[in-house]
């Protein structure tokens, strides 16, 4: 029963997607309006987290932020939607994510035994399985081919929901994979079965830790103690990956920008806990620049 749902769900999707990415961001504008002021989706908890994030901020300040995260909120499922009914040619044509500066990670690629992209909750996640079609276009050689990729996800709460949006993140993938996007929680076997294989690996970093796993405190991040999972970057250390951080800016509307920063050239040489502490740093950097494009539904602090 599950299956058929998923198969339904997926193909009504599809369908929509097809339509003019105009047409997504009308959309999104109204289930913003209705996300912030219908239904009140988590305001308080947004509102908490700006508010003690930017605690020298006027409110007047708080407030543009609240009101502009908002807006990207609904752009995020706009875009996430317009997505799954993307391939290589349309993602390039629509221009929605440029990648600055592609000579570093194919950098890191050519030295490295594999290369772990720390990304984050910064602009739309959900863009990240256009990644190769990104990167190729503008005539840059890529060292690497589409199937050497791998998105690492951490599983949602409804088992339906969950297989949707999986198979949304591979849309635009020349040929499937089943390797594209893995749980978090079994990306370690994998990583070790593959360890004699260049691969690209990408995780959203910022997550909460997983209940009774191990936390790490990473001091002050946004003005509050923050603890991390650091299973991603473990992973790195014992492999002899490099590192870098993945910024992904938005400009404006419909336009997002990727620049990859290297924390390490081979992880082994550093700590779990010092490759993260440096991942949180430039994560503020970001938040701070553009403070609306970051996820500030999560929960983020409630492990105290």
């Amino acid at each position: 029963m599950k299956n058929i749902i998923v198969r339904i769900l997926r193909c009504l999707m599809v369908l929509f997607a097809k339509l003019p990415l105009k047409f997504h961001y009308f959309m999104g504008d109204i289930l913003s309006w209705v996300v912030k002021n219908v239904v009140r989706y988590r305001n308080g908890i947004v509102w908490m987290n700006i508010s003690r994030a930017f605690p020298e901020m006027k409110y007047w300040q708080l407030k543009r932020i609240y009101n502009d995260f908002y807006k990207h909120f609904g752009e995020i499922f706009a875009e996430s939607i317009w997505f799954g009914g993307s391939d290589h040619k349309r993602l390039q044509k629509a221009g929605i994510v440029t990648v600055v500066n592609p000579e570093v990670i194919a950098g890191l690629y050519n030295e490295s035994p594999s290369v772990t992209v720390l990304c984050s909750h910064c602009g739309n996640w959900e863009l990240l399985g256009g990644f190769y079609a990104y990167i190729t276009k503008d005539g840059f050689t890529c060292p690497f081919e589409e199937d050497q990729l791998t998105v690492v996800y951490k599983k949602l709460s409804n088992d339906i929901a969950d297989e949707v949006f999986a198979l949304n993140r591979k849309a635009a993938l020349a040929v499937p994979s089943p390797h594209a996007v893995i749980e978090s929680k079994s990306i370690l076997r994998f990583s070790i079965e593959n360890r004699k294989t260049k691969r690209i690996y990408g995780y959203p970093a910022d997550q909460t830790p997983y209940k009774g796993m191990g936390r790490h405190d990473m001091g002050q991040f946004l003005n509050q103690q923050t603890y991390a999972m650091t299973g991603g970057v473990g992973v790195a250390c014992k492999l002899s990956h490099s590192v870098v951080y993945m910024k992904m800016k938005r400009i404006e509307r419909g336009r997002y920008e990727w620049e990859f920063i290297p924390i390490c050239e081979d992880a082994s040489k550093m700590t779990p806990d010092d490759i993260m502490r440096q991942y949180y740093s430039l994560l503020e950097q970001e938040i701070r620049e553009t403070p609306s494009n970051w996820l500030w539904t999560h929960n983020r602090w409630k492990i105290k």
